[in-house]
């Protein structure tokens, strides 16, 4: 008699369903490119599709903020497929499994949105900028008389969750989401800006990820890379682009600018884990700004 019970080992661990993207680290490059160039319009769907209803709802800023956010990590999330296409293949197979990671990780998906604003000089200076925004805990106020949970994480988790969360005196109190209404429409992201323009150029198509990979991925964006080497790959990313006649009819002088000047610099040597701070390193920090405040 058959025994559905028997069909598998029972120690094999089923991996079906969603957050598979690990996936992508067993694919020879073709394959993988093929796959990141199909998903690609599709997450680009779902970071319109949640900016546009967060547009609709002035009346409820709490709701339009966490549609916000919602965009901003989608839109982030093509930005980390893309620096999968932009890391030199001698250095792909031993970061991809690490970037994976980022793709399923909220503060590394905020860090990624919220760097397209940024204009370090160079990769060492945007890696400063990085390690800033992984702090677990900083110091607030005139004197640094609060301790509080890193910036990023602690807004989105606050708008999006009612909770009880506590502070340093370590007394207990309830969360409550809130968002603020501002007289005018918030301005698109900067990583959905980056997105629409890499899709507009027509880097998303299959020969689009081959004209991106051939440019970038002969440098490796370690440490004295600069801006200007970064601005120098996307101008040869483009021409090959307009050669091969892949932008659409839509793209404009104004996409070009976007990626010049707004899609950052490589991050895929860069760790995005939150960064644990010592209270004792805190209670120093905080002592010396109380001296200073003090005239010593």
């Amino acid at each position: 008699m058959y025994d559905p019970r028997h069909r598998y080992p029972s120690m094999v661990k089923l991996n079906f369903g969603m957050r598979r993207a690990s996936l992508l680290c067993q694919m020879p490059t073709n394959r993988r490119l093929d796959l990141i160039a199909e998903g690609l319009p599709i997450i680009l769907d779902s970071a319109r599709g949640f900016w546009k209803a967060s547009q609709q709802l002035a009346a409820q800023p709490r709701e339009a903020d966490v549609l916000e956010g919602f965009a901003e990590e989608e839109a982030a999330k093509i930005l980390i497929l893309m620096d999968i296409v932009r890391c030199p293949p001698k250095l792909v197979q031993g970061r991809i499994g690490v970037m994976v990671g980022h793709f399923y990780d909220h503060l590394a998906r905020i860090i990624y949105a919220e760097a397209q604003r940024w204009k370090p000089m160079h990769v060492a200076q945007l890696r400063e900028y990085v390690d800033s925004e992984r702090q677990a805990h900083y110091l607030e106020g005139n004197m640094g008389e609060y301790i509080l949970p890193n910036w990023s994480v602690a807004r989105r988790e606050s708008i999006l969750y009612a909770d009880i969360e506590a502070y340093e005196d370590g007394v207990p109190h309830w969360n409550r989401p809130t968002g603020v209404a501002f007289p005018i429409p918030s301005p698109v992201p900067a990583a959905l800006r980056v997105a629409e323009a890499l899709s507009a150029v027509g880097a998303f198509s299959r020969k689009g990820l081959d004209a991106a990979a051939d440019a970038w991925g002969h440098l490796d964006f370690r440490d004295k890379e600069a801006h200007a080497d970064a601005q120098r790959l996307t101008e040869q990313m483009l021409t090959r682009l307009v050669e091969e006649e892949l932008p659409s009819e839509a793209a404009t002088q104004h996409d070009v600018g976007v990626l010049y000047n707004s899609w950052q610099m490589p991050m895929y040597h860069f760790e995005f884990r939150l960064i644990a701070v010592p209270l004792e390193d805190l209670q120093r920090e905080r002592d010396a700004m109380l001296w200073a405040e003090a005239g010593y």
